[in-house]
């Protein structure tokens, strides 16, 4: 809960100037209740107005899409860019395609995304952007019909220097393929303006797994500074995209047994072990659901609706899904069932509630802005390699990733450390990403 009278007033004022975005305000509520004791050491930050800057997004793109869809009806849908900080890079965030995408949405992410990309240590500031468009069901014509409108007024606001748009829920491979060859089209350049692009075209090795990978790496290091590992332990996964699968391949490699996964139909439990070259099988080779998995394996269950999987016994629990999948009751849950870890990896996947569950029973907690850095950092370390027209092994960006998620798992606990925290690495992370944002905006005058 936030006490400060000053930080109470800027909450306050987010509230009203946002209204019915619940997101972005839990969101910011978060940030600046870690933030007390820096105010009180720091007292430039109130004076010179950057908390007020930080909070408000630089720059709004709102627009509209226009696509025919296969029986040559015109179809509208909405797309935003919210153009968050730029304070130490330009814009960076990847793009989402679901119903569920409008402008808090965006808002919230970007916001988290500024912070998260602070935490890399890499020159990247922090951006979101998306549509309601829902690609699940589409023929490839439609989507691609929509991501070239979609793009058509997007390329106006970003580049290589500008705004760096990636993948996010929704958009994958194809869709970036779609969106790159129509940006390659209308401006006549070949820059890295994407990334998450295909191999062929300007894309890294390890872009795919980083996400998966770097959270398992930051709880690996995370563990073991509480004096264990992966290696036995029972794990549940949401989810089943790339972030989840990746998770699941890494946790394997690293000693674990994953016995849970899940989709927005439901969940599999298989007591045994999650068979992850069947859910490849289903997930990126013919875009079905996780039910199937009963397909090959019958011996497993599945359960309709999404929020039981945290009922399923594990030691180590990573939310993978979506913002807000776990609540206070499944926090309770997974404590009463001996959870020892959980690290997100799906943006704010755990409410406040459930939150405040895991820290009053010393559960470690990898906050998502910590956690699921890894993306953002391979993303940015496919920048680096377009922009010296170069290619790294998979060994090569695996290695950086690794190291990266290490420092900021260090950053993270050194920070909450130094503040009064420790242990605390939802403040800490937050403490850490801000510091490098609020001095470069000290740096720039009124900006």
């Amino acid at each position: 809960m936030i006490t400060n009278a000053y930080l109470l007033e800027v909450m306050e004022n987010v509230k009203k100037r946002n209204q019915g975005e619940p997101e972005f305000h839990q969101a910011v509520a978060e940030v600046l209740e870690s933030l007390e004791p820096v105010v009180e050491k720091y007292p430039e930050f109130i004076e010179k107005g950057v908390i007020d800057s930080i909070v408000e997004p630089e720059r709004i793109i709102k627009f509209r899409v226009p696509w025919v869809d296969d029986s040559g009806k015109v179809q509208i849908n909405r797309g935003f860019r919210v153009q968050f900080n730029s304070a130490i890079g330009p814009y960076k965030g990847g793009l989402r395609f679901h119903p569920s995408v409008n402008e808090g949405i965006i808002k919230f992410l970007g916001f988290e995304q500024t912070f998260k990309n602070s935490l890399t240590t890499l020159p990247i500031g922090g951006g979101k952007g998306g549509s309601d468009f829902d690609p699940k069901g589409k023929s490839d014509g439609e989507v691609m019909r929509f991501c070239q409108s979609f793009m058509t007024e997007l390329q106006k606001y970003i580049g290589a220097d500008t705004d760096v748009p990636a993948g996010d829920i929704g958009v994958g491979a194809r869709e970036i393929g779609y969106l790159f060859g129509q940006y390659k089209r209308l401006r006549d350049e070949y820059t890295g303006v994407l990334t998450g692009k295909g191999l062929t075209y300007g894309g890294s090795l390890a872009r795919k797994e980083a996400t998966g990978y770097g959270l398992c790496y930051f709880t690996e290091e995370m563990l073991k500074d509480s004096g264990t590992s992966f290696a036995g332990k029972t794990v549940v996964v949401s989810g089943s995209g790339n972030v989840a699968i990746y998770a699941t391949e890494k946790a394997t490699t690293l000693g674990a047994k994953v016995v849970a996964m899940s989709d927005s139909n439901g969940y599999i439990y298989d007591k045994n072990g999650i068979d992850l070259a069947a859910v490849k099988a289903i997930k990126e080779g013919r875009r079905g659901r996780i039910k199937e998995y009963l397909d090959v394996h019958p011996e497993a269950e599945y359960h309709e609706g999404c929020s039981g999987i945290w009922t399923v016994k594990c030691d180590i629990a990573l939310p993978c899904a979506t913002q807000n999948e776990i609540n206070g009751e499944s926090a309770k849950a997974l404590v009463a069932n001996g959870v020892m870890a959980v690290a997100e990896g799906a943006n704010m996947p755990s409410t406040p509630d459930a939150i405040h569950t895991f820290q009053q029973a010393g559960i470690l907690f990898g906050p998502a802005k910590a956690a699921n850095a890894g993306g953002v950092a391979t993303s940015a370390l496919e920048m680096s390699q377009n922009s010296m027209r170069l290619s790294w092994s998979f060994e090569e960006v695996d290695e950086k990733l690794h190291g990266i998620m290490i420092n900021i798992y260090k950053s993270a606990s050194a920070a909450a450390e130094e503040f009064g925290m420790k242990g605390n690495l939802v403040a800490g992370a937050n403490i850490a990403g801000f510091l490098k944002v609020a001095r470069s905006m000290l740096a720039y005058g009124v900006c």
